[in-house]
Parts: C-alpha cells; sequence; structure tokens
C-alpha cells in the first residue's frame, strides 16, 4: 500500500521564480525520460517481477521516483507561479497559463501530454534492468542540462540531490544486473544463429572525395569478430572492401551433428504413437460413459482425428528411416488408467458432475499430448524436416483445439451442477 507523508523528500526552495524555466522543468514531470515514467516503468516491472529480492528493489525505487516526482512538480508550480497573474509570464506558455492554470500537468516541455508509450516493459527481467539502467542514465543528463540552464540557486541544489540520485540507482540497477550471473549477451531463451552473431556488416563505405572512410576498432575487429561486406554490394562484380571476407550468411546455420536430434526426434515420435493409440482405444468407454450429447459428439470427433494422428506419426517415422513400431509411454498409461477410474467413479454420480470429472481427465490427456507434438515439432524445425514439421503443426493444432471445445462443453456443464434438484 501506499501513504503519503506531507514532507518533500528534499524541501525546495525557489528564490527566483522564472516560468520559462519552470516550462522546463516539465521535462522531468511528465517527459519521456522524467519522473512518473520511472516511477510506472520501474513499479510495474515490480508488480511483473517473480523473484523477490528484484521486486524489493524495482518497488523501492519506483516508489522513490514518485517522490522525486512531488519534488519536480513542486520547483515546477513554484516557478511558474507568476503566469496566473502576470500577462507577459502568461504569454511565455500559454498552455500552461490559460488550459493549466498557471500549474503543473501532465505534459513535457513541449506541451505533448504524457503517454504510457514512455514505458519499457518487457516481463524479462535482465532485458528490464538494461532499459532501467539506460532510462536513468537519460535522466541524468536532463537534469544536467537542466542544472546548466538554471539561476536560482535554490532550485540548483534540488536538481543536484535529483540527479546524484539518478546515479545511485543506475548503480544499484547495473548490479541486480551482474548479480543474476547471466553473460553479457545473453538475452532470452533462444541461441543466436552461430556464425552469423559474430558477422559484422560493413554498411557505410567510402573513401577520399566520397566520403569518409571505413574505420576499424574492437567494436568489429578481432575475436570474434568477421569483419563481412555490405548486403548492398553481395552482387557478382560489385566492389568488395579490402579486408572483408566470406558473403553473409544469411541462413540459420545447420548443426553440426544432426544425429542426437534426429534420435530424439524418433524416439519421441514413437513414444507419441504409443500415446495416441493408448487414447484411440480409451476413447470409445468415453464415448459411452459421457452423458451429454454433445460430449459424446466431441469424443466421437477427436477419436478420427485420433486415427488420422496415428497415421501421421507412423509417415514422419517413415520419413526419417526410424522403426515404425510405439514405444511403450508409460505417462499416457497412467492417465488412460485415472480415466478409468473416473469413469468408474462416475456410474455413481449425478450427469453433470459425471461428465465435468470425465472433462477433467480427458484434458490431462489433451495437454500430456501437446506438450509431445510441441517437443516434437521443434526438433523437427532444428532439422529443417518441413514436411514432418507440417504434420506434427496439423496434430498439435487438433489438440489444442481439442482441448478448447471441451473447456467450452464445461461451462453449462458447470451452470448444471450448480442448479438445485429438482423435486416432483
Amino acid at each position: 500500500m501506499y501513504h503519503h507523508v506531507k514532507s518533500l523528500m528534499y524541501t525546495v526552495r525557489v528564490d527566483e521564480p522564472d516560468p520559462s524555466f519552470g516550462n522546463m522543468l516539465l521535462e522531468q514531470f511528465g517527459g519521456a525520460n522524467g519522473e512518473l515514467a520511472a516511477a510506472m516503468q520501474y513499479s510495474i516491472q515490480g508488480l511483473n517481477c517473480d523473484d523477490p529480492g528484484r521486486k524489493d528493489l524495482l518497488m523501492d525505487i519506483g516508489t522513490e521516483e514518485m517522490s522525486h516526482l512531488e519534488i519536480v512538480g513542486t520547483l515546477a508550480r513554484l516557478h511558474l507561479k507568476p503566469m496566473k497573474s502576470v500577462r507577459e509570464e502568461a504569454e511565455a506558455d500559454p498552455l500552461v497559463a490559460i488550459a493549466g492554470g498557471g500549474g503543473v500537468n501532465l505534459f513535457n516541455s513541449m506541451g505533448n501530454p504524457w503517454t504510457a508509450d514512455y514505458l519499457k516493459i518487457t516481463g524479462e527481467l535482465d532485458v528490464d534492468l538494461r532499459s532501467n539502467i539506460a532510462a536513468e542514465a537519460r535522466a541524468k543528463i536532463v537534469y544536467e542540462r537542466l542544472i546548466n540552464f538554471c539561476r536560482d540557486p535554490g532550485t540548483k541544489d534540488a536538481l543536484q540531490f535529483l540527479m546524484t540520485r539518478e546515479i545511485t540507482h543506475m548503480r544499484a540497477f547495473t548490479i541486480a544486473l551482474e548479480t543474476l550471473g547471466r553473460p553479457a549477451f545473453s538475452i532470452g531463451q533462444i541461441a543466436p544463429t552461430p556464425g552469423l552473431v559474430d558477422q559484422f556488416f560493413n554498411d557505410s563505405t567510402g573513401k577520399g572525395e566520397h566520403g569518409e572512410v571505413d574505420t576499424r576498432g574492437p567494436w568489429n575487429q578481432g575475436d570474434p569478430w568477421r569483419f563481412v561486406q555490405s548486403p548492398a554490394f553481395q552482387t557478382e562484380g560489385a566492389p568488395k572492401a579490402e579486408d572483408a571476407e566470406e558473403a553473409i550468411q544469411a541462413a540459420s546455420a545447420d548443426l553440426d551433428d544432426p544425429s542426437f536430434i534426429r534420435e530424439l526426434l524418433v524416439d519421441q515420435l514413437r513414444d507419441i504413437l504409443h500415446a495416441e493409440k493408448q487414447v484411440q482405444k480409451a476413447l470409445p468407454k468415453m464415448i459411452d460413459a459421457a452423458r451429454f450429447t454433445q460430449l459424446q459428439n466431441l469424443f466421437i470427433q477427436h477419436l478420427a482425428e485420433t486415427e488420422e494422428q496415428i497415421e501421421r506419426l507412423n509417415l514422419s517415422l517413415k520419413m526419417l528411416g526410424g522403426p515404425a513400431r510405439a514405444k511403450p509411454c508409460k505417462g499416457m498409461a497412467g492417465l488412460v488408467e485415472e480415466g478409468d477410474e473416473v469413469m468408474g467413479e462416475g456410474k455413481q454420480k449425478d450427469d453433470a458432475p459425471a461428465d465435468l470429472a470425465l472433462i477433467g481427465a480427458a484434458l490431462r490427456v489433451e495437454h500430456y499430448e501437446i506438450a509431445a507434438y510441441t517437443t516434437a515439432r521443434n526438433l523437427a524445425l532444428q532439422l529443417k524436416e518441413s514436411e514432418i514439421v507440417q504434420l506434427l503443426t496439423m496434430s498439435l493444432g487438433e489438440e489444442q483445439n481439442a482441448g478448447q471445445l471441451l473447456d467450452q462443453v464445461a461451462q453449462p456443464l458447470m451452470s448444471a451442477a450448480r442448479m438445485p434438484a429438482s423435486v416432483e
């Protein structure tokens, strides 16, 4: 919860109000690098953060930024005060004087309204911390420029305080990022394409009177860099930079040893094949156990889909040259056994509760299959087996759709289960 303490974090003093400078201060009130943007960015990042320690960091600094907003707002209000009564001062900014009554509002120094587009929130902690470090650096520069344009000593002192806190926050965010222990250029979960990630494109060229010469430095030479000619010059007969290397590696690199991926994919497909065959045997019993026609029809439809999925799996195994025989799937065996128990217990229940329990068992099966097909498809993508990817994507889509349809069927049954039994 928040609690407003009726005193500023830093007591401001303005001896000589300057409406024009007050307008400049609005940049740090409602601007892209201002205190409101920082407070909202860090606080919302904190709400999204699952890491208790770094969540506390984000909420602490986000709350402090709200205090800074109050300081900047007070400074701006005191500097803008002459606009309330002096015509000449009001002419400096009619928007502030006429529309805003000479006070602060959620606008930047150009009169543009504050917007949530200023916020950089990705939900990836390391990425967000990098954004915060950059935000603090930008805010520090804005405060520095405000200090340089300021004539009032009391205002300068307050701005110096605020500017210093930006450095404090930048240090805290930097250390929090470092303690994550992630490599400096590791972003997200998917690795970049080997080879391509180390190529530096020479995309601006010139010599003598035709432009500035190419410059080399640690950002484009030495390990691990490979200096590559611009895509614009990757045509036959086009000039090539003296020290440029081979052509751009535009496609993803092939796997150094795809055999283990292929073996794993074959193993996964054989496992799914056995799982689908168990489902094929279980679905007729589920059709008989279902009480409501809509659920029965859904199971009938999915039985036909399951038979097609078995054919796709056999075809995929044939394409890979693997054994077209199933590998015992213990996970699905357990789910099918649990489903049998549900159907047995359902005989003693009313229609709606019995079918709801049956839907729950069926949804467990669907999610198991969704996970299996997703894994197999990702492996096929790595092998660039486009036909197999297409077959697995079709089956995956059917399983996802079946899960959604089961959810839809469950909704009216939940309402029916809540209805009191009629008394004859």
